[in-house]
């Protein structure tokens, strides 16, 4: 069967491709940048990348008119106040697009929505589903409240807030209830109503077989990993202070703390459950998800994480327009460090950078540096990155992103997303030598104005200092 197959370098399409190429199918992939989706070879006669933007109607038509199902899990965290708006308009290109395809099925991922006062976010994930039923192709909808999975946002903040926090002066809306549902059994949900006729034109609420308050969501993870932990809930928090709560204490960024803080303002539990009539199955409790999410992480296999989309940045998605740094206008510091060891032990400590590692050279200046970005509304370090030692283009590396990551050529490319007055680049290259090599590292910075170069000169003899020992370090060990 041809798929098309929309978010498929989200956190849930990443996870969900695989899975349909496994089973046989045929999938076009849809991304707004194929920088940004890795092929591997043993899928590449089954996937098509299509490269395409929603909001460009022409760009669609590069769907194939012969697709016979079609996936939607796109959805807007972005800092746009006009994000409801603009998953409107996606939406209602992709209907029309697919109204002239042989398209028979739309599979859309959305939000529990059962309660009167939803909040802005979980308004627009409603109306988008509006919208794709008001087509002529048959459409499913799968409503889920909090995935449980390693790399899932709402995992990873319970996590960072558990590990982080022996106490806890808590938001009240800690004592709404939830009803989480690991990722593995949304991703097995996707799979069965595929091409189930008896599924067209319905909608199902998922969760799993747990109903419980967030606070118990925070004590159950606690109690897993062996911490005792204390939760005050008190009444004072507003969602803004709840929203600035969460944005300092994790390593979420400010615009999704304050969706997520306004989604949690109501319980969001499934009020029926008819999908287990017509698919029975044992799904995963939300110990059995949170275990097997940490088992996932120690083994170092979390294929896709929250940390590494787009959403919430201010990045255009064609990370390849940054590639090229700019030859004009710009202030660097260069550095070129001769090395006799070989080039292999070099090449892994660049790509082993920031996360739980650090920086190597003089790392409490890199946490100074986040923690004064995560002051001035930036994401700071706490991001860290998905995987240990890999890296891959569209990867979020501490208050970094991975622009290239091309290893045969030895030569690793980062682009700053933390708040500074202009845009800054920071580069590895190995050139190889007969008795070694030479790491060449430049840090590039074009300047916005008067303020940004009073900035990189004020910083300099700082920045001069930490690149000199960072180089020295990666070079030498």
């Amino acid at each position: 069967m041809k798929i098309l197959l929309t978010g498929a370098n989200g956190y849930i399409g990443t996870r969900l491709l695989p899975r349909l190429i496994e089973e046989g199918h045929e999938v076009y992939a849809l991304v707004r940048s194929r920088y940004r989706i890795e092929t591997p070879k043993k899928f590449q006669s089954q996937l098509h990348i299509i490269e395409a933007d929603l909001l460009n109607p022409s760009s669609l038509l590069k769907i194939p008119d012969d697709i016979a199902a079609a996936y939607y899990l796109v959805h807007s965290m972005s800092y746009s106040q006009k994000f409801s708006e603009l998953e409107a308009r996606s939406a209602k290109n992709f209907v029309s697009r697919l109204e002239n395809t042989q398209a028979k099925q739309i599979i859309y991922l959305s939000g529990l929505s059962n309660e009167a006062h939803l909040s802005r976010h979980l308004t627009s994930r409603k109306k988008v589903g509006e919208i794709l039923k008001m087509g002529k192709v048959p459409v499913t909808i799968l409503m889920a409240g909090i995935i449980i999975g390693s790399g899932s946002a709402s995992f990873e903040i319970i996590r960072d807030l558990v590990e982080k926090l022996p106490v806890m002066i808590a938001p009240k809306w800690l004592n709404k209830l939830t009803q989480p549902i690991a990722v593995r059994d949304v991703l097995t949900y996707l799979t069965l109503i595929l091409g189930n006729s008896a599924c067209f034109n319905q909608s199902f609420e998922i969760g799993g077989p747990d109903v419980m308050s967030y606070k118990d969501l925070l004590l159950k993870l606690a109690k897993i990993r062996g911490l005792k932990r204390k939760i005050y809930p008190v009444p004072v928090l507003t969602p803004r202070l709840s929203s600035y709560w969460l944005f300092f204490v994790t390593s979420t960024s400010f615009s999704l703390a304050r969706f997520l803080v306004e989604s949690l303002m109501n319980n969001v539990i499934c009020k029926e459950n008819r999908i287990t009539s017509l698919f029975p199955r044992k799904l995963l409790s939300y110990e059995e998800a949170v275990k097997l999410a940490f088992t996932r992480i120690e083994e170092d296999w979390v294929p896709s994480s929250w940390k590494d989309t787009l959403s919430g940045t201010t990045l255009n998605p064609d990370l390849s327009i940054y590639v090229q740094v700019p030859r004009f206008g710009i202030l660097s510091d260069k550095r070129r460090i001769p090395f006799c060891c070989p080039i292999e032990q070099v090449q892994k400590r660049i790509w082993s950078l920031g996360g739980d590692r650090g920086w190597l050279a003089m790392n409490w200046a890199w946490k100074l540096r986040g923690f004064l970005d995560k002051l001035v509304g930036g994401i700071g370090l706490r991001r860290g990155r998905t995987h240990p030692t890999r890296l891959k283009v569209g990867d979020a590396l501490d208050f970094w992103r991975v622009l290239l990551a091309d290893e045969k050529n030895r030569r690793l490319l980062l682009y700053a997303e933390m708040k500074l007055p202009g845009e800054a680049w920071l580069e590895f290259e190995i050139i190889p030598h007969e008795t070694g090599g030479a790491l060449k590292q430049t840090a590039s910075f074009r300047p916005n104005g008067v303020w940004g170069r009073f900035y990189w000169y004020s910083l300099y003899p700082f920045h001069a200092l930490i690149f000199s020992q960072l180089a020295k370090r990666i070079a030498k060990g």
